[in-house]
């Protein structure tokens, strides 16, 4: 934790995003009927889907090749699904899954990329299972946070305290089991212009106390980023509604209300002892292959930079990112919504 850290990751970050926007490796134009007669490929009906548009049996589009952890074997992945160059015009072979960088991920060997990667995606996942639950109104799941012990939390959450901000916490750990959280902070008082700012964060990982952490300091990100108004890859909404008086006031209410003394207490969440990447890896797999997950496919993105590996993760049938435009919920969030609807 502190400034090395956060510039480690920041350069962690634009190698990856740089590697996947420079895709060095074989790609395949076929039919999906053609490639799956030269081998495994990916279960595309249970990718994420930006719209309802689906992928037609002999619609040619980019394939590249990657490597399915679960089985041990050759698997054909869509490139769309690993590539992050959006420049426009999209090349004629997109459009049929949901572009982002989410399972990009960099380490200082191969065993930590992955293990990143399957993290993020285990994350997003939940993030979405945890919207149809009803987010920040879910009083069940709010973390006590008095009942953390980990010092680096515990530092983390004293630091933002001390700059003015109220801190809500909830465990959005699914049925998989790997632990995962939110966090929400609000400014507890505007600023010199008036202006309050709402910023949220999420993290998972093997270790409870590392996934809080990465939602702390994700949270903390994320505020310093509207205060800046530094991404050019969202619309002007995106950052109206997060300066939106209304509806911080909503969310500070609804933070500071809750309290942080009570709910959820922290070894509730479950936690794996690490003890090494090629642990955590089989670890994971275990969890997602008990929700009925078949494929994990690494695709490996080289490395320009000796001692750093970059790989894209791409797991079928777990949620993509919920709140994009036009975004086509899969099974997992479905299954959710019916459930808190009382399953009608």
């Amino acid at each position: 934790m502190g400034l090395s850290a956060a510039k480690a990751s920041g350069l962690m970050e634009a190698i990856e995003l740089h590697h996947a926007e420079n895709v060095k490796l074989p790609l395949k134009l076929a039919s999906l009927a053609d490639v799956s007669q030269e081998g495994t490929i990916l279960d595309v009906s249970k990718l994420p889907r930006q719209f309802k548009q689906q992928l037609p049996a002999d619609r040619q589009i980019l394939w590249c090749e990657g490597h399915d952890l679960i089985e041990d074997n050759p698997i054909w992945v869509p490139y769309e699904m690993v590539h992050t160059n959006f420049t426009l015009p999209l090349s004629g072979s997109s459009g049929y899954f949901q572009m982002s960088s989410n399972g990009l991920a960099s380490g200082n060997c191969w065993q930590e990329a992955v293990s990143h990667g399957i993290c993020e995606l285990v994350e997003r996942d939940a993030l979405a299972l945890w919207s149809a639950s009803g987010s920040t109104t879910c009083t069940k799941s709010r973390l006590n946070l008095a009942s953390v012990e980990d010092p680096d939390c515990l530092a983390v959450m004293k630091m933002l305290r001390e700059a003015g901000q109220a801190v809500g916490v909830w465990s959005i750990t699914t049925d998989i089991g790997l632990p995962a959280f939110a966090c929400t902070l609000v400014d507890l008082h505007p600023n010199h212009l008036g202006q309050l700012y709402v910023s949220d964060g999420s993290g998972c990982h093997c270790s409870r106390e590392v996934a809080l952490l990465r939602a702390l300091t994700e949270a903390a990100q994320t505020r310093l980023t509207f205060i800046a108004g530094a991404r050019d890859d969202a619309h002007r909404d995106f950052f109206e509604i997060a300066r939106n008086r209304d509806r911080i006031l909503e969310v500070q209410r609804r933070v500071i209300e809750g309290g942080e003394s009570s709910g959820l207490h922290f070894s509730e969440v479950p936690s794996f002892e690490e003890q090494s990447f090629e642990y955590d890896i089989a670890r994971q797999i275990e969890q997602l292959r008990s929700v009925g997950i078949e494929q994990l496919a690494i695709v490996n993105l080289g490395g320009y930079i000796e001692g750093i590996d970059v790989v894209r993760v791409v797991i079928p049938g777990l949620e993509g990112l919920h709140d994009a435009p036009g975004y086509v919920p899969g099974k997992r969030l479905k299954q959710q919504k019916r459930s808190c609807a009382g399953g009608s």
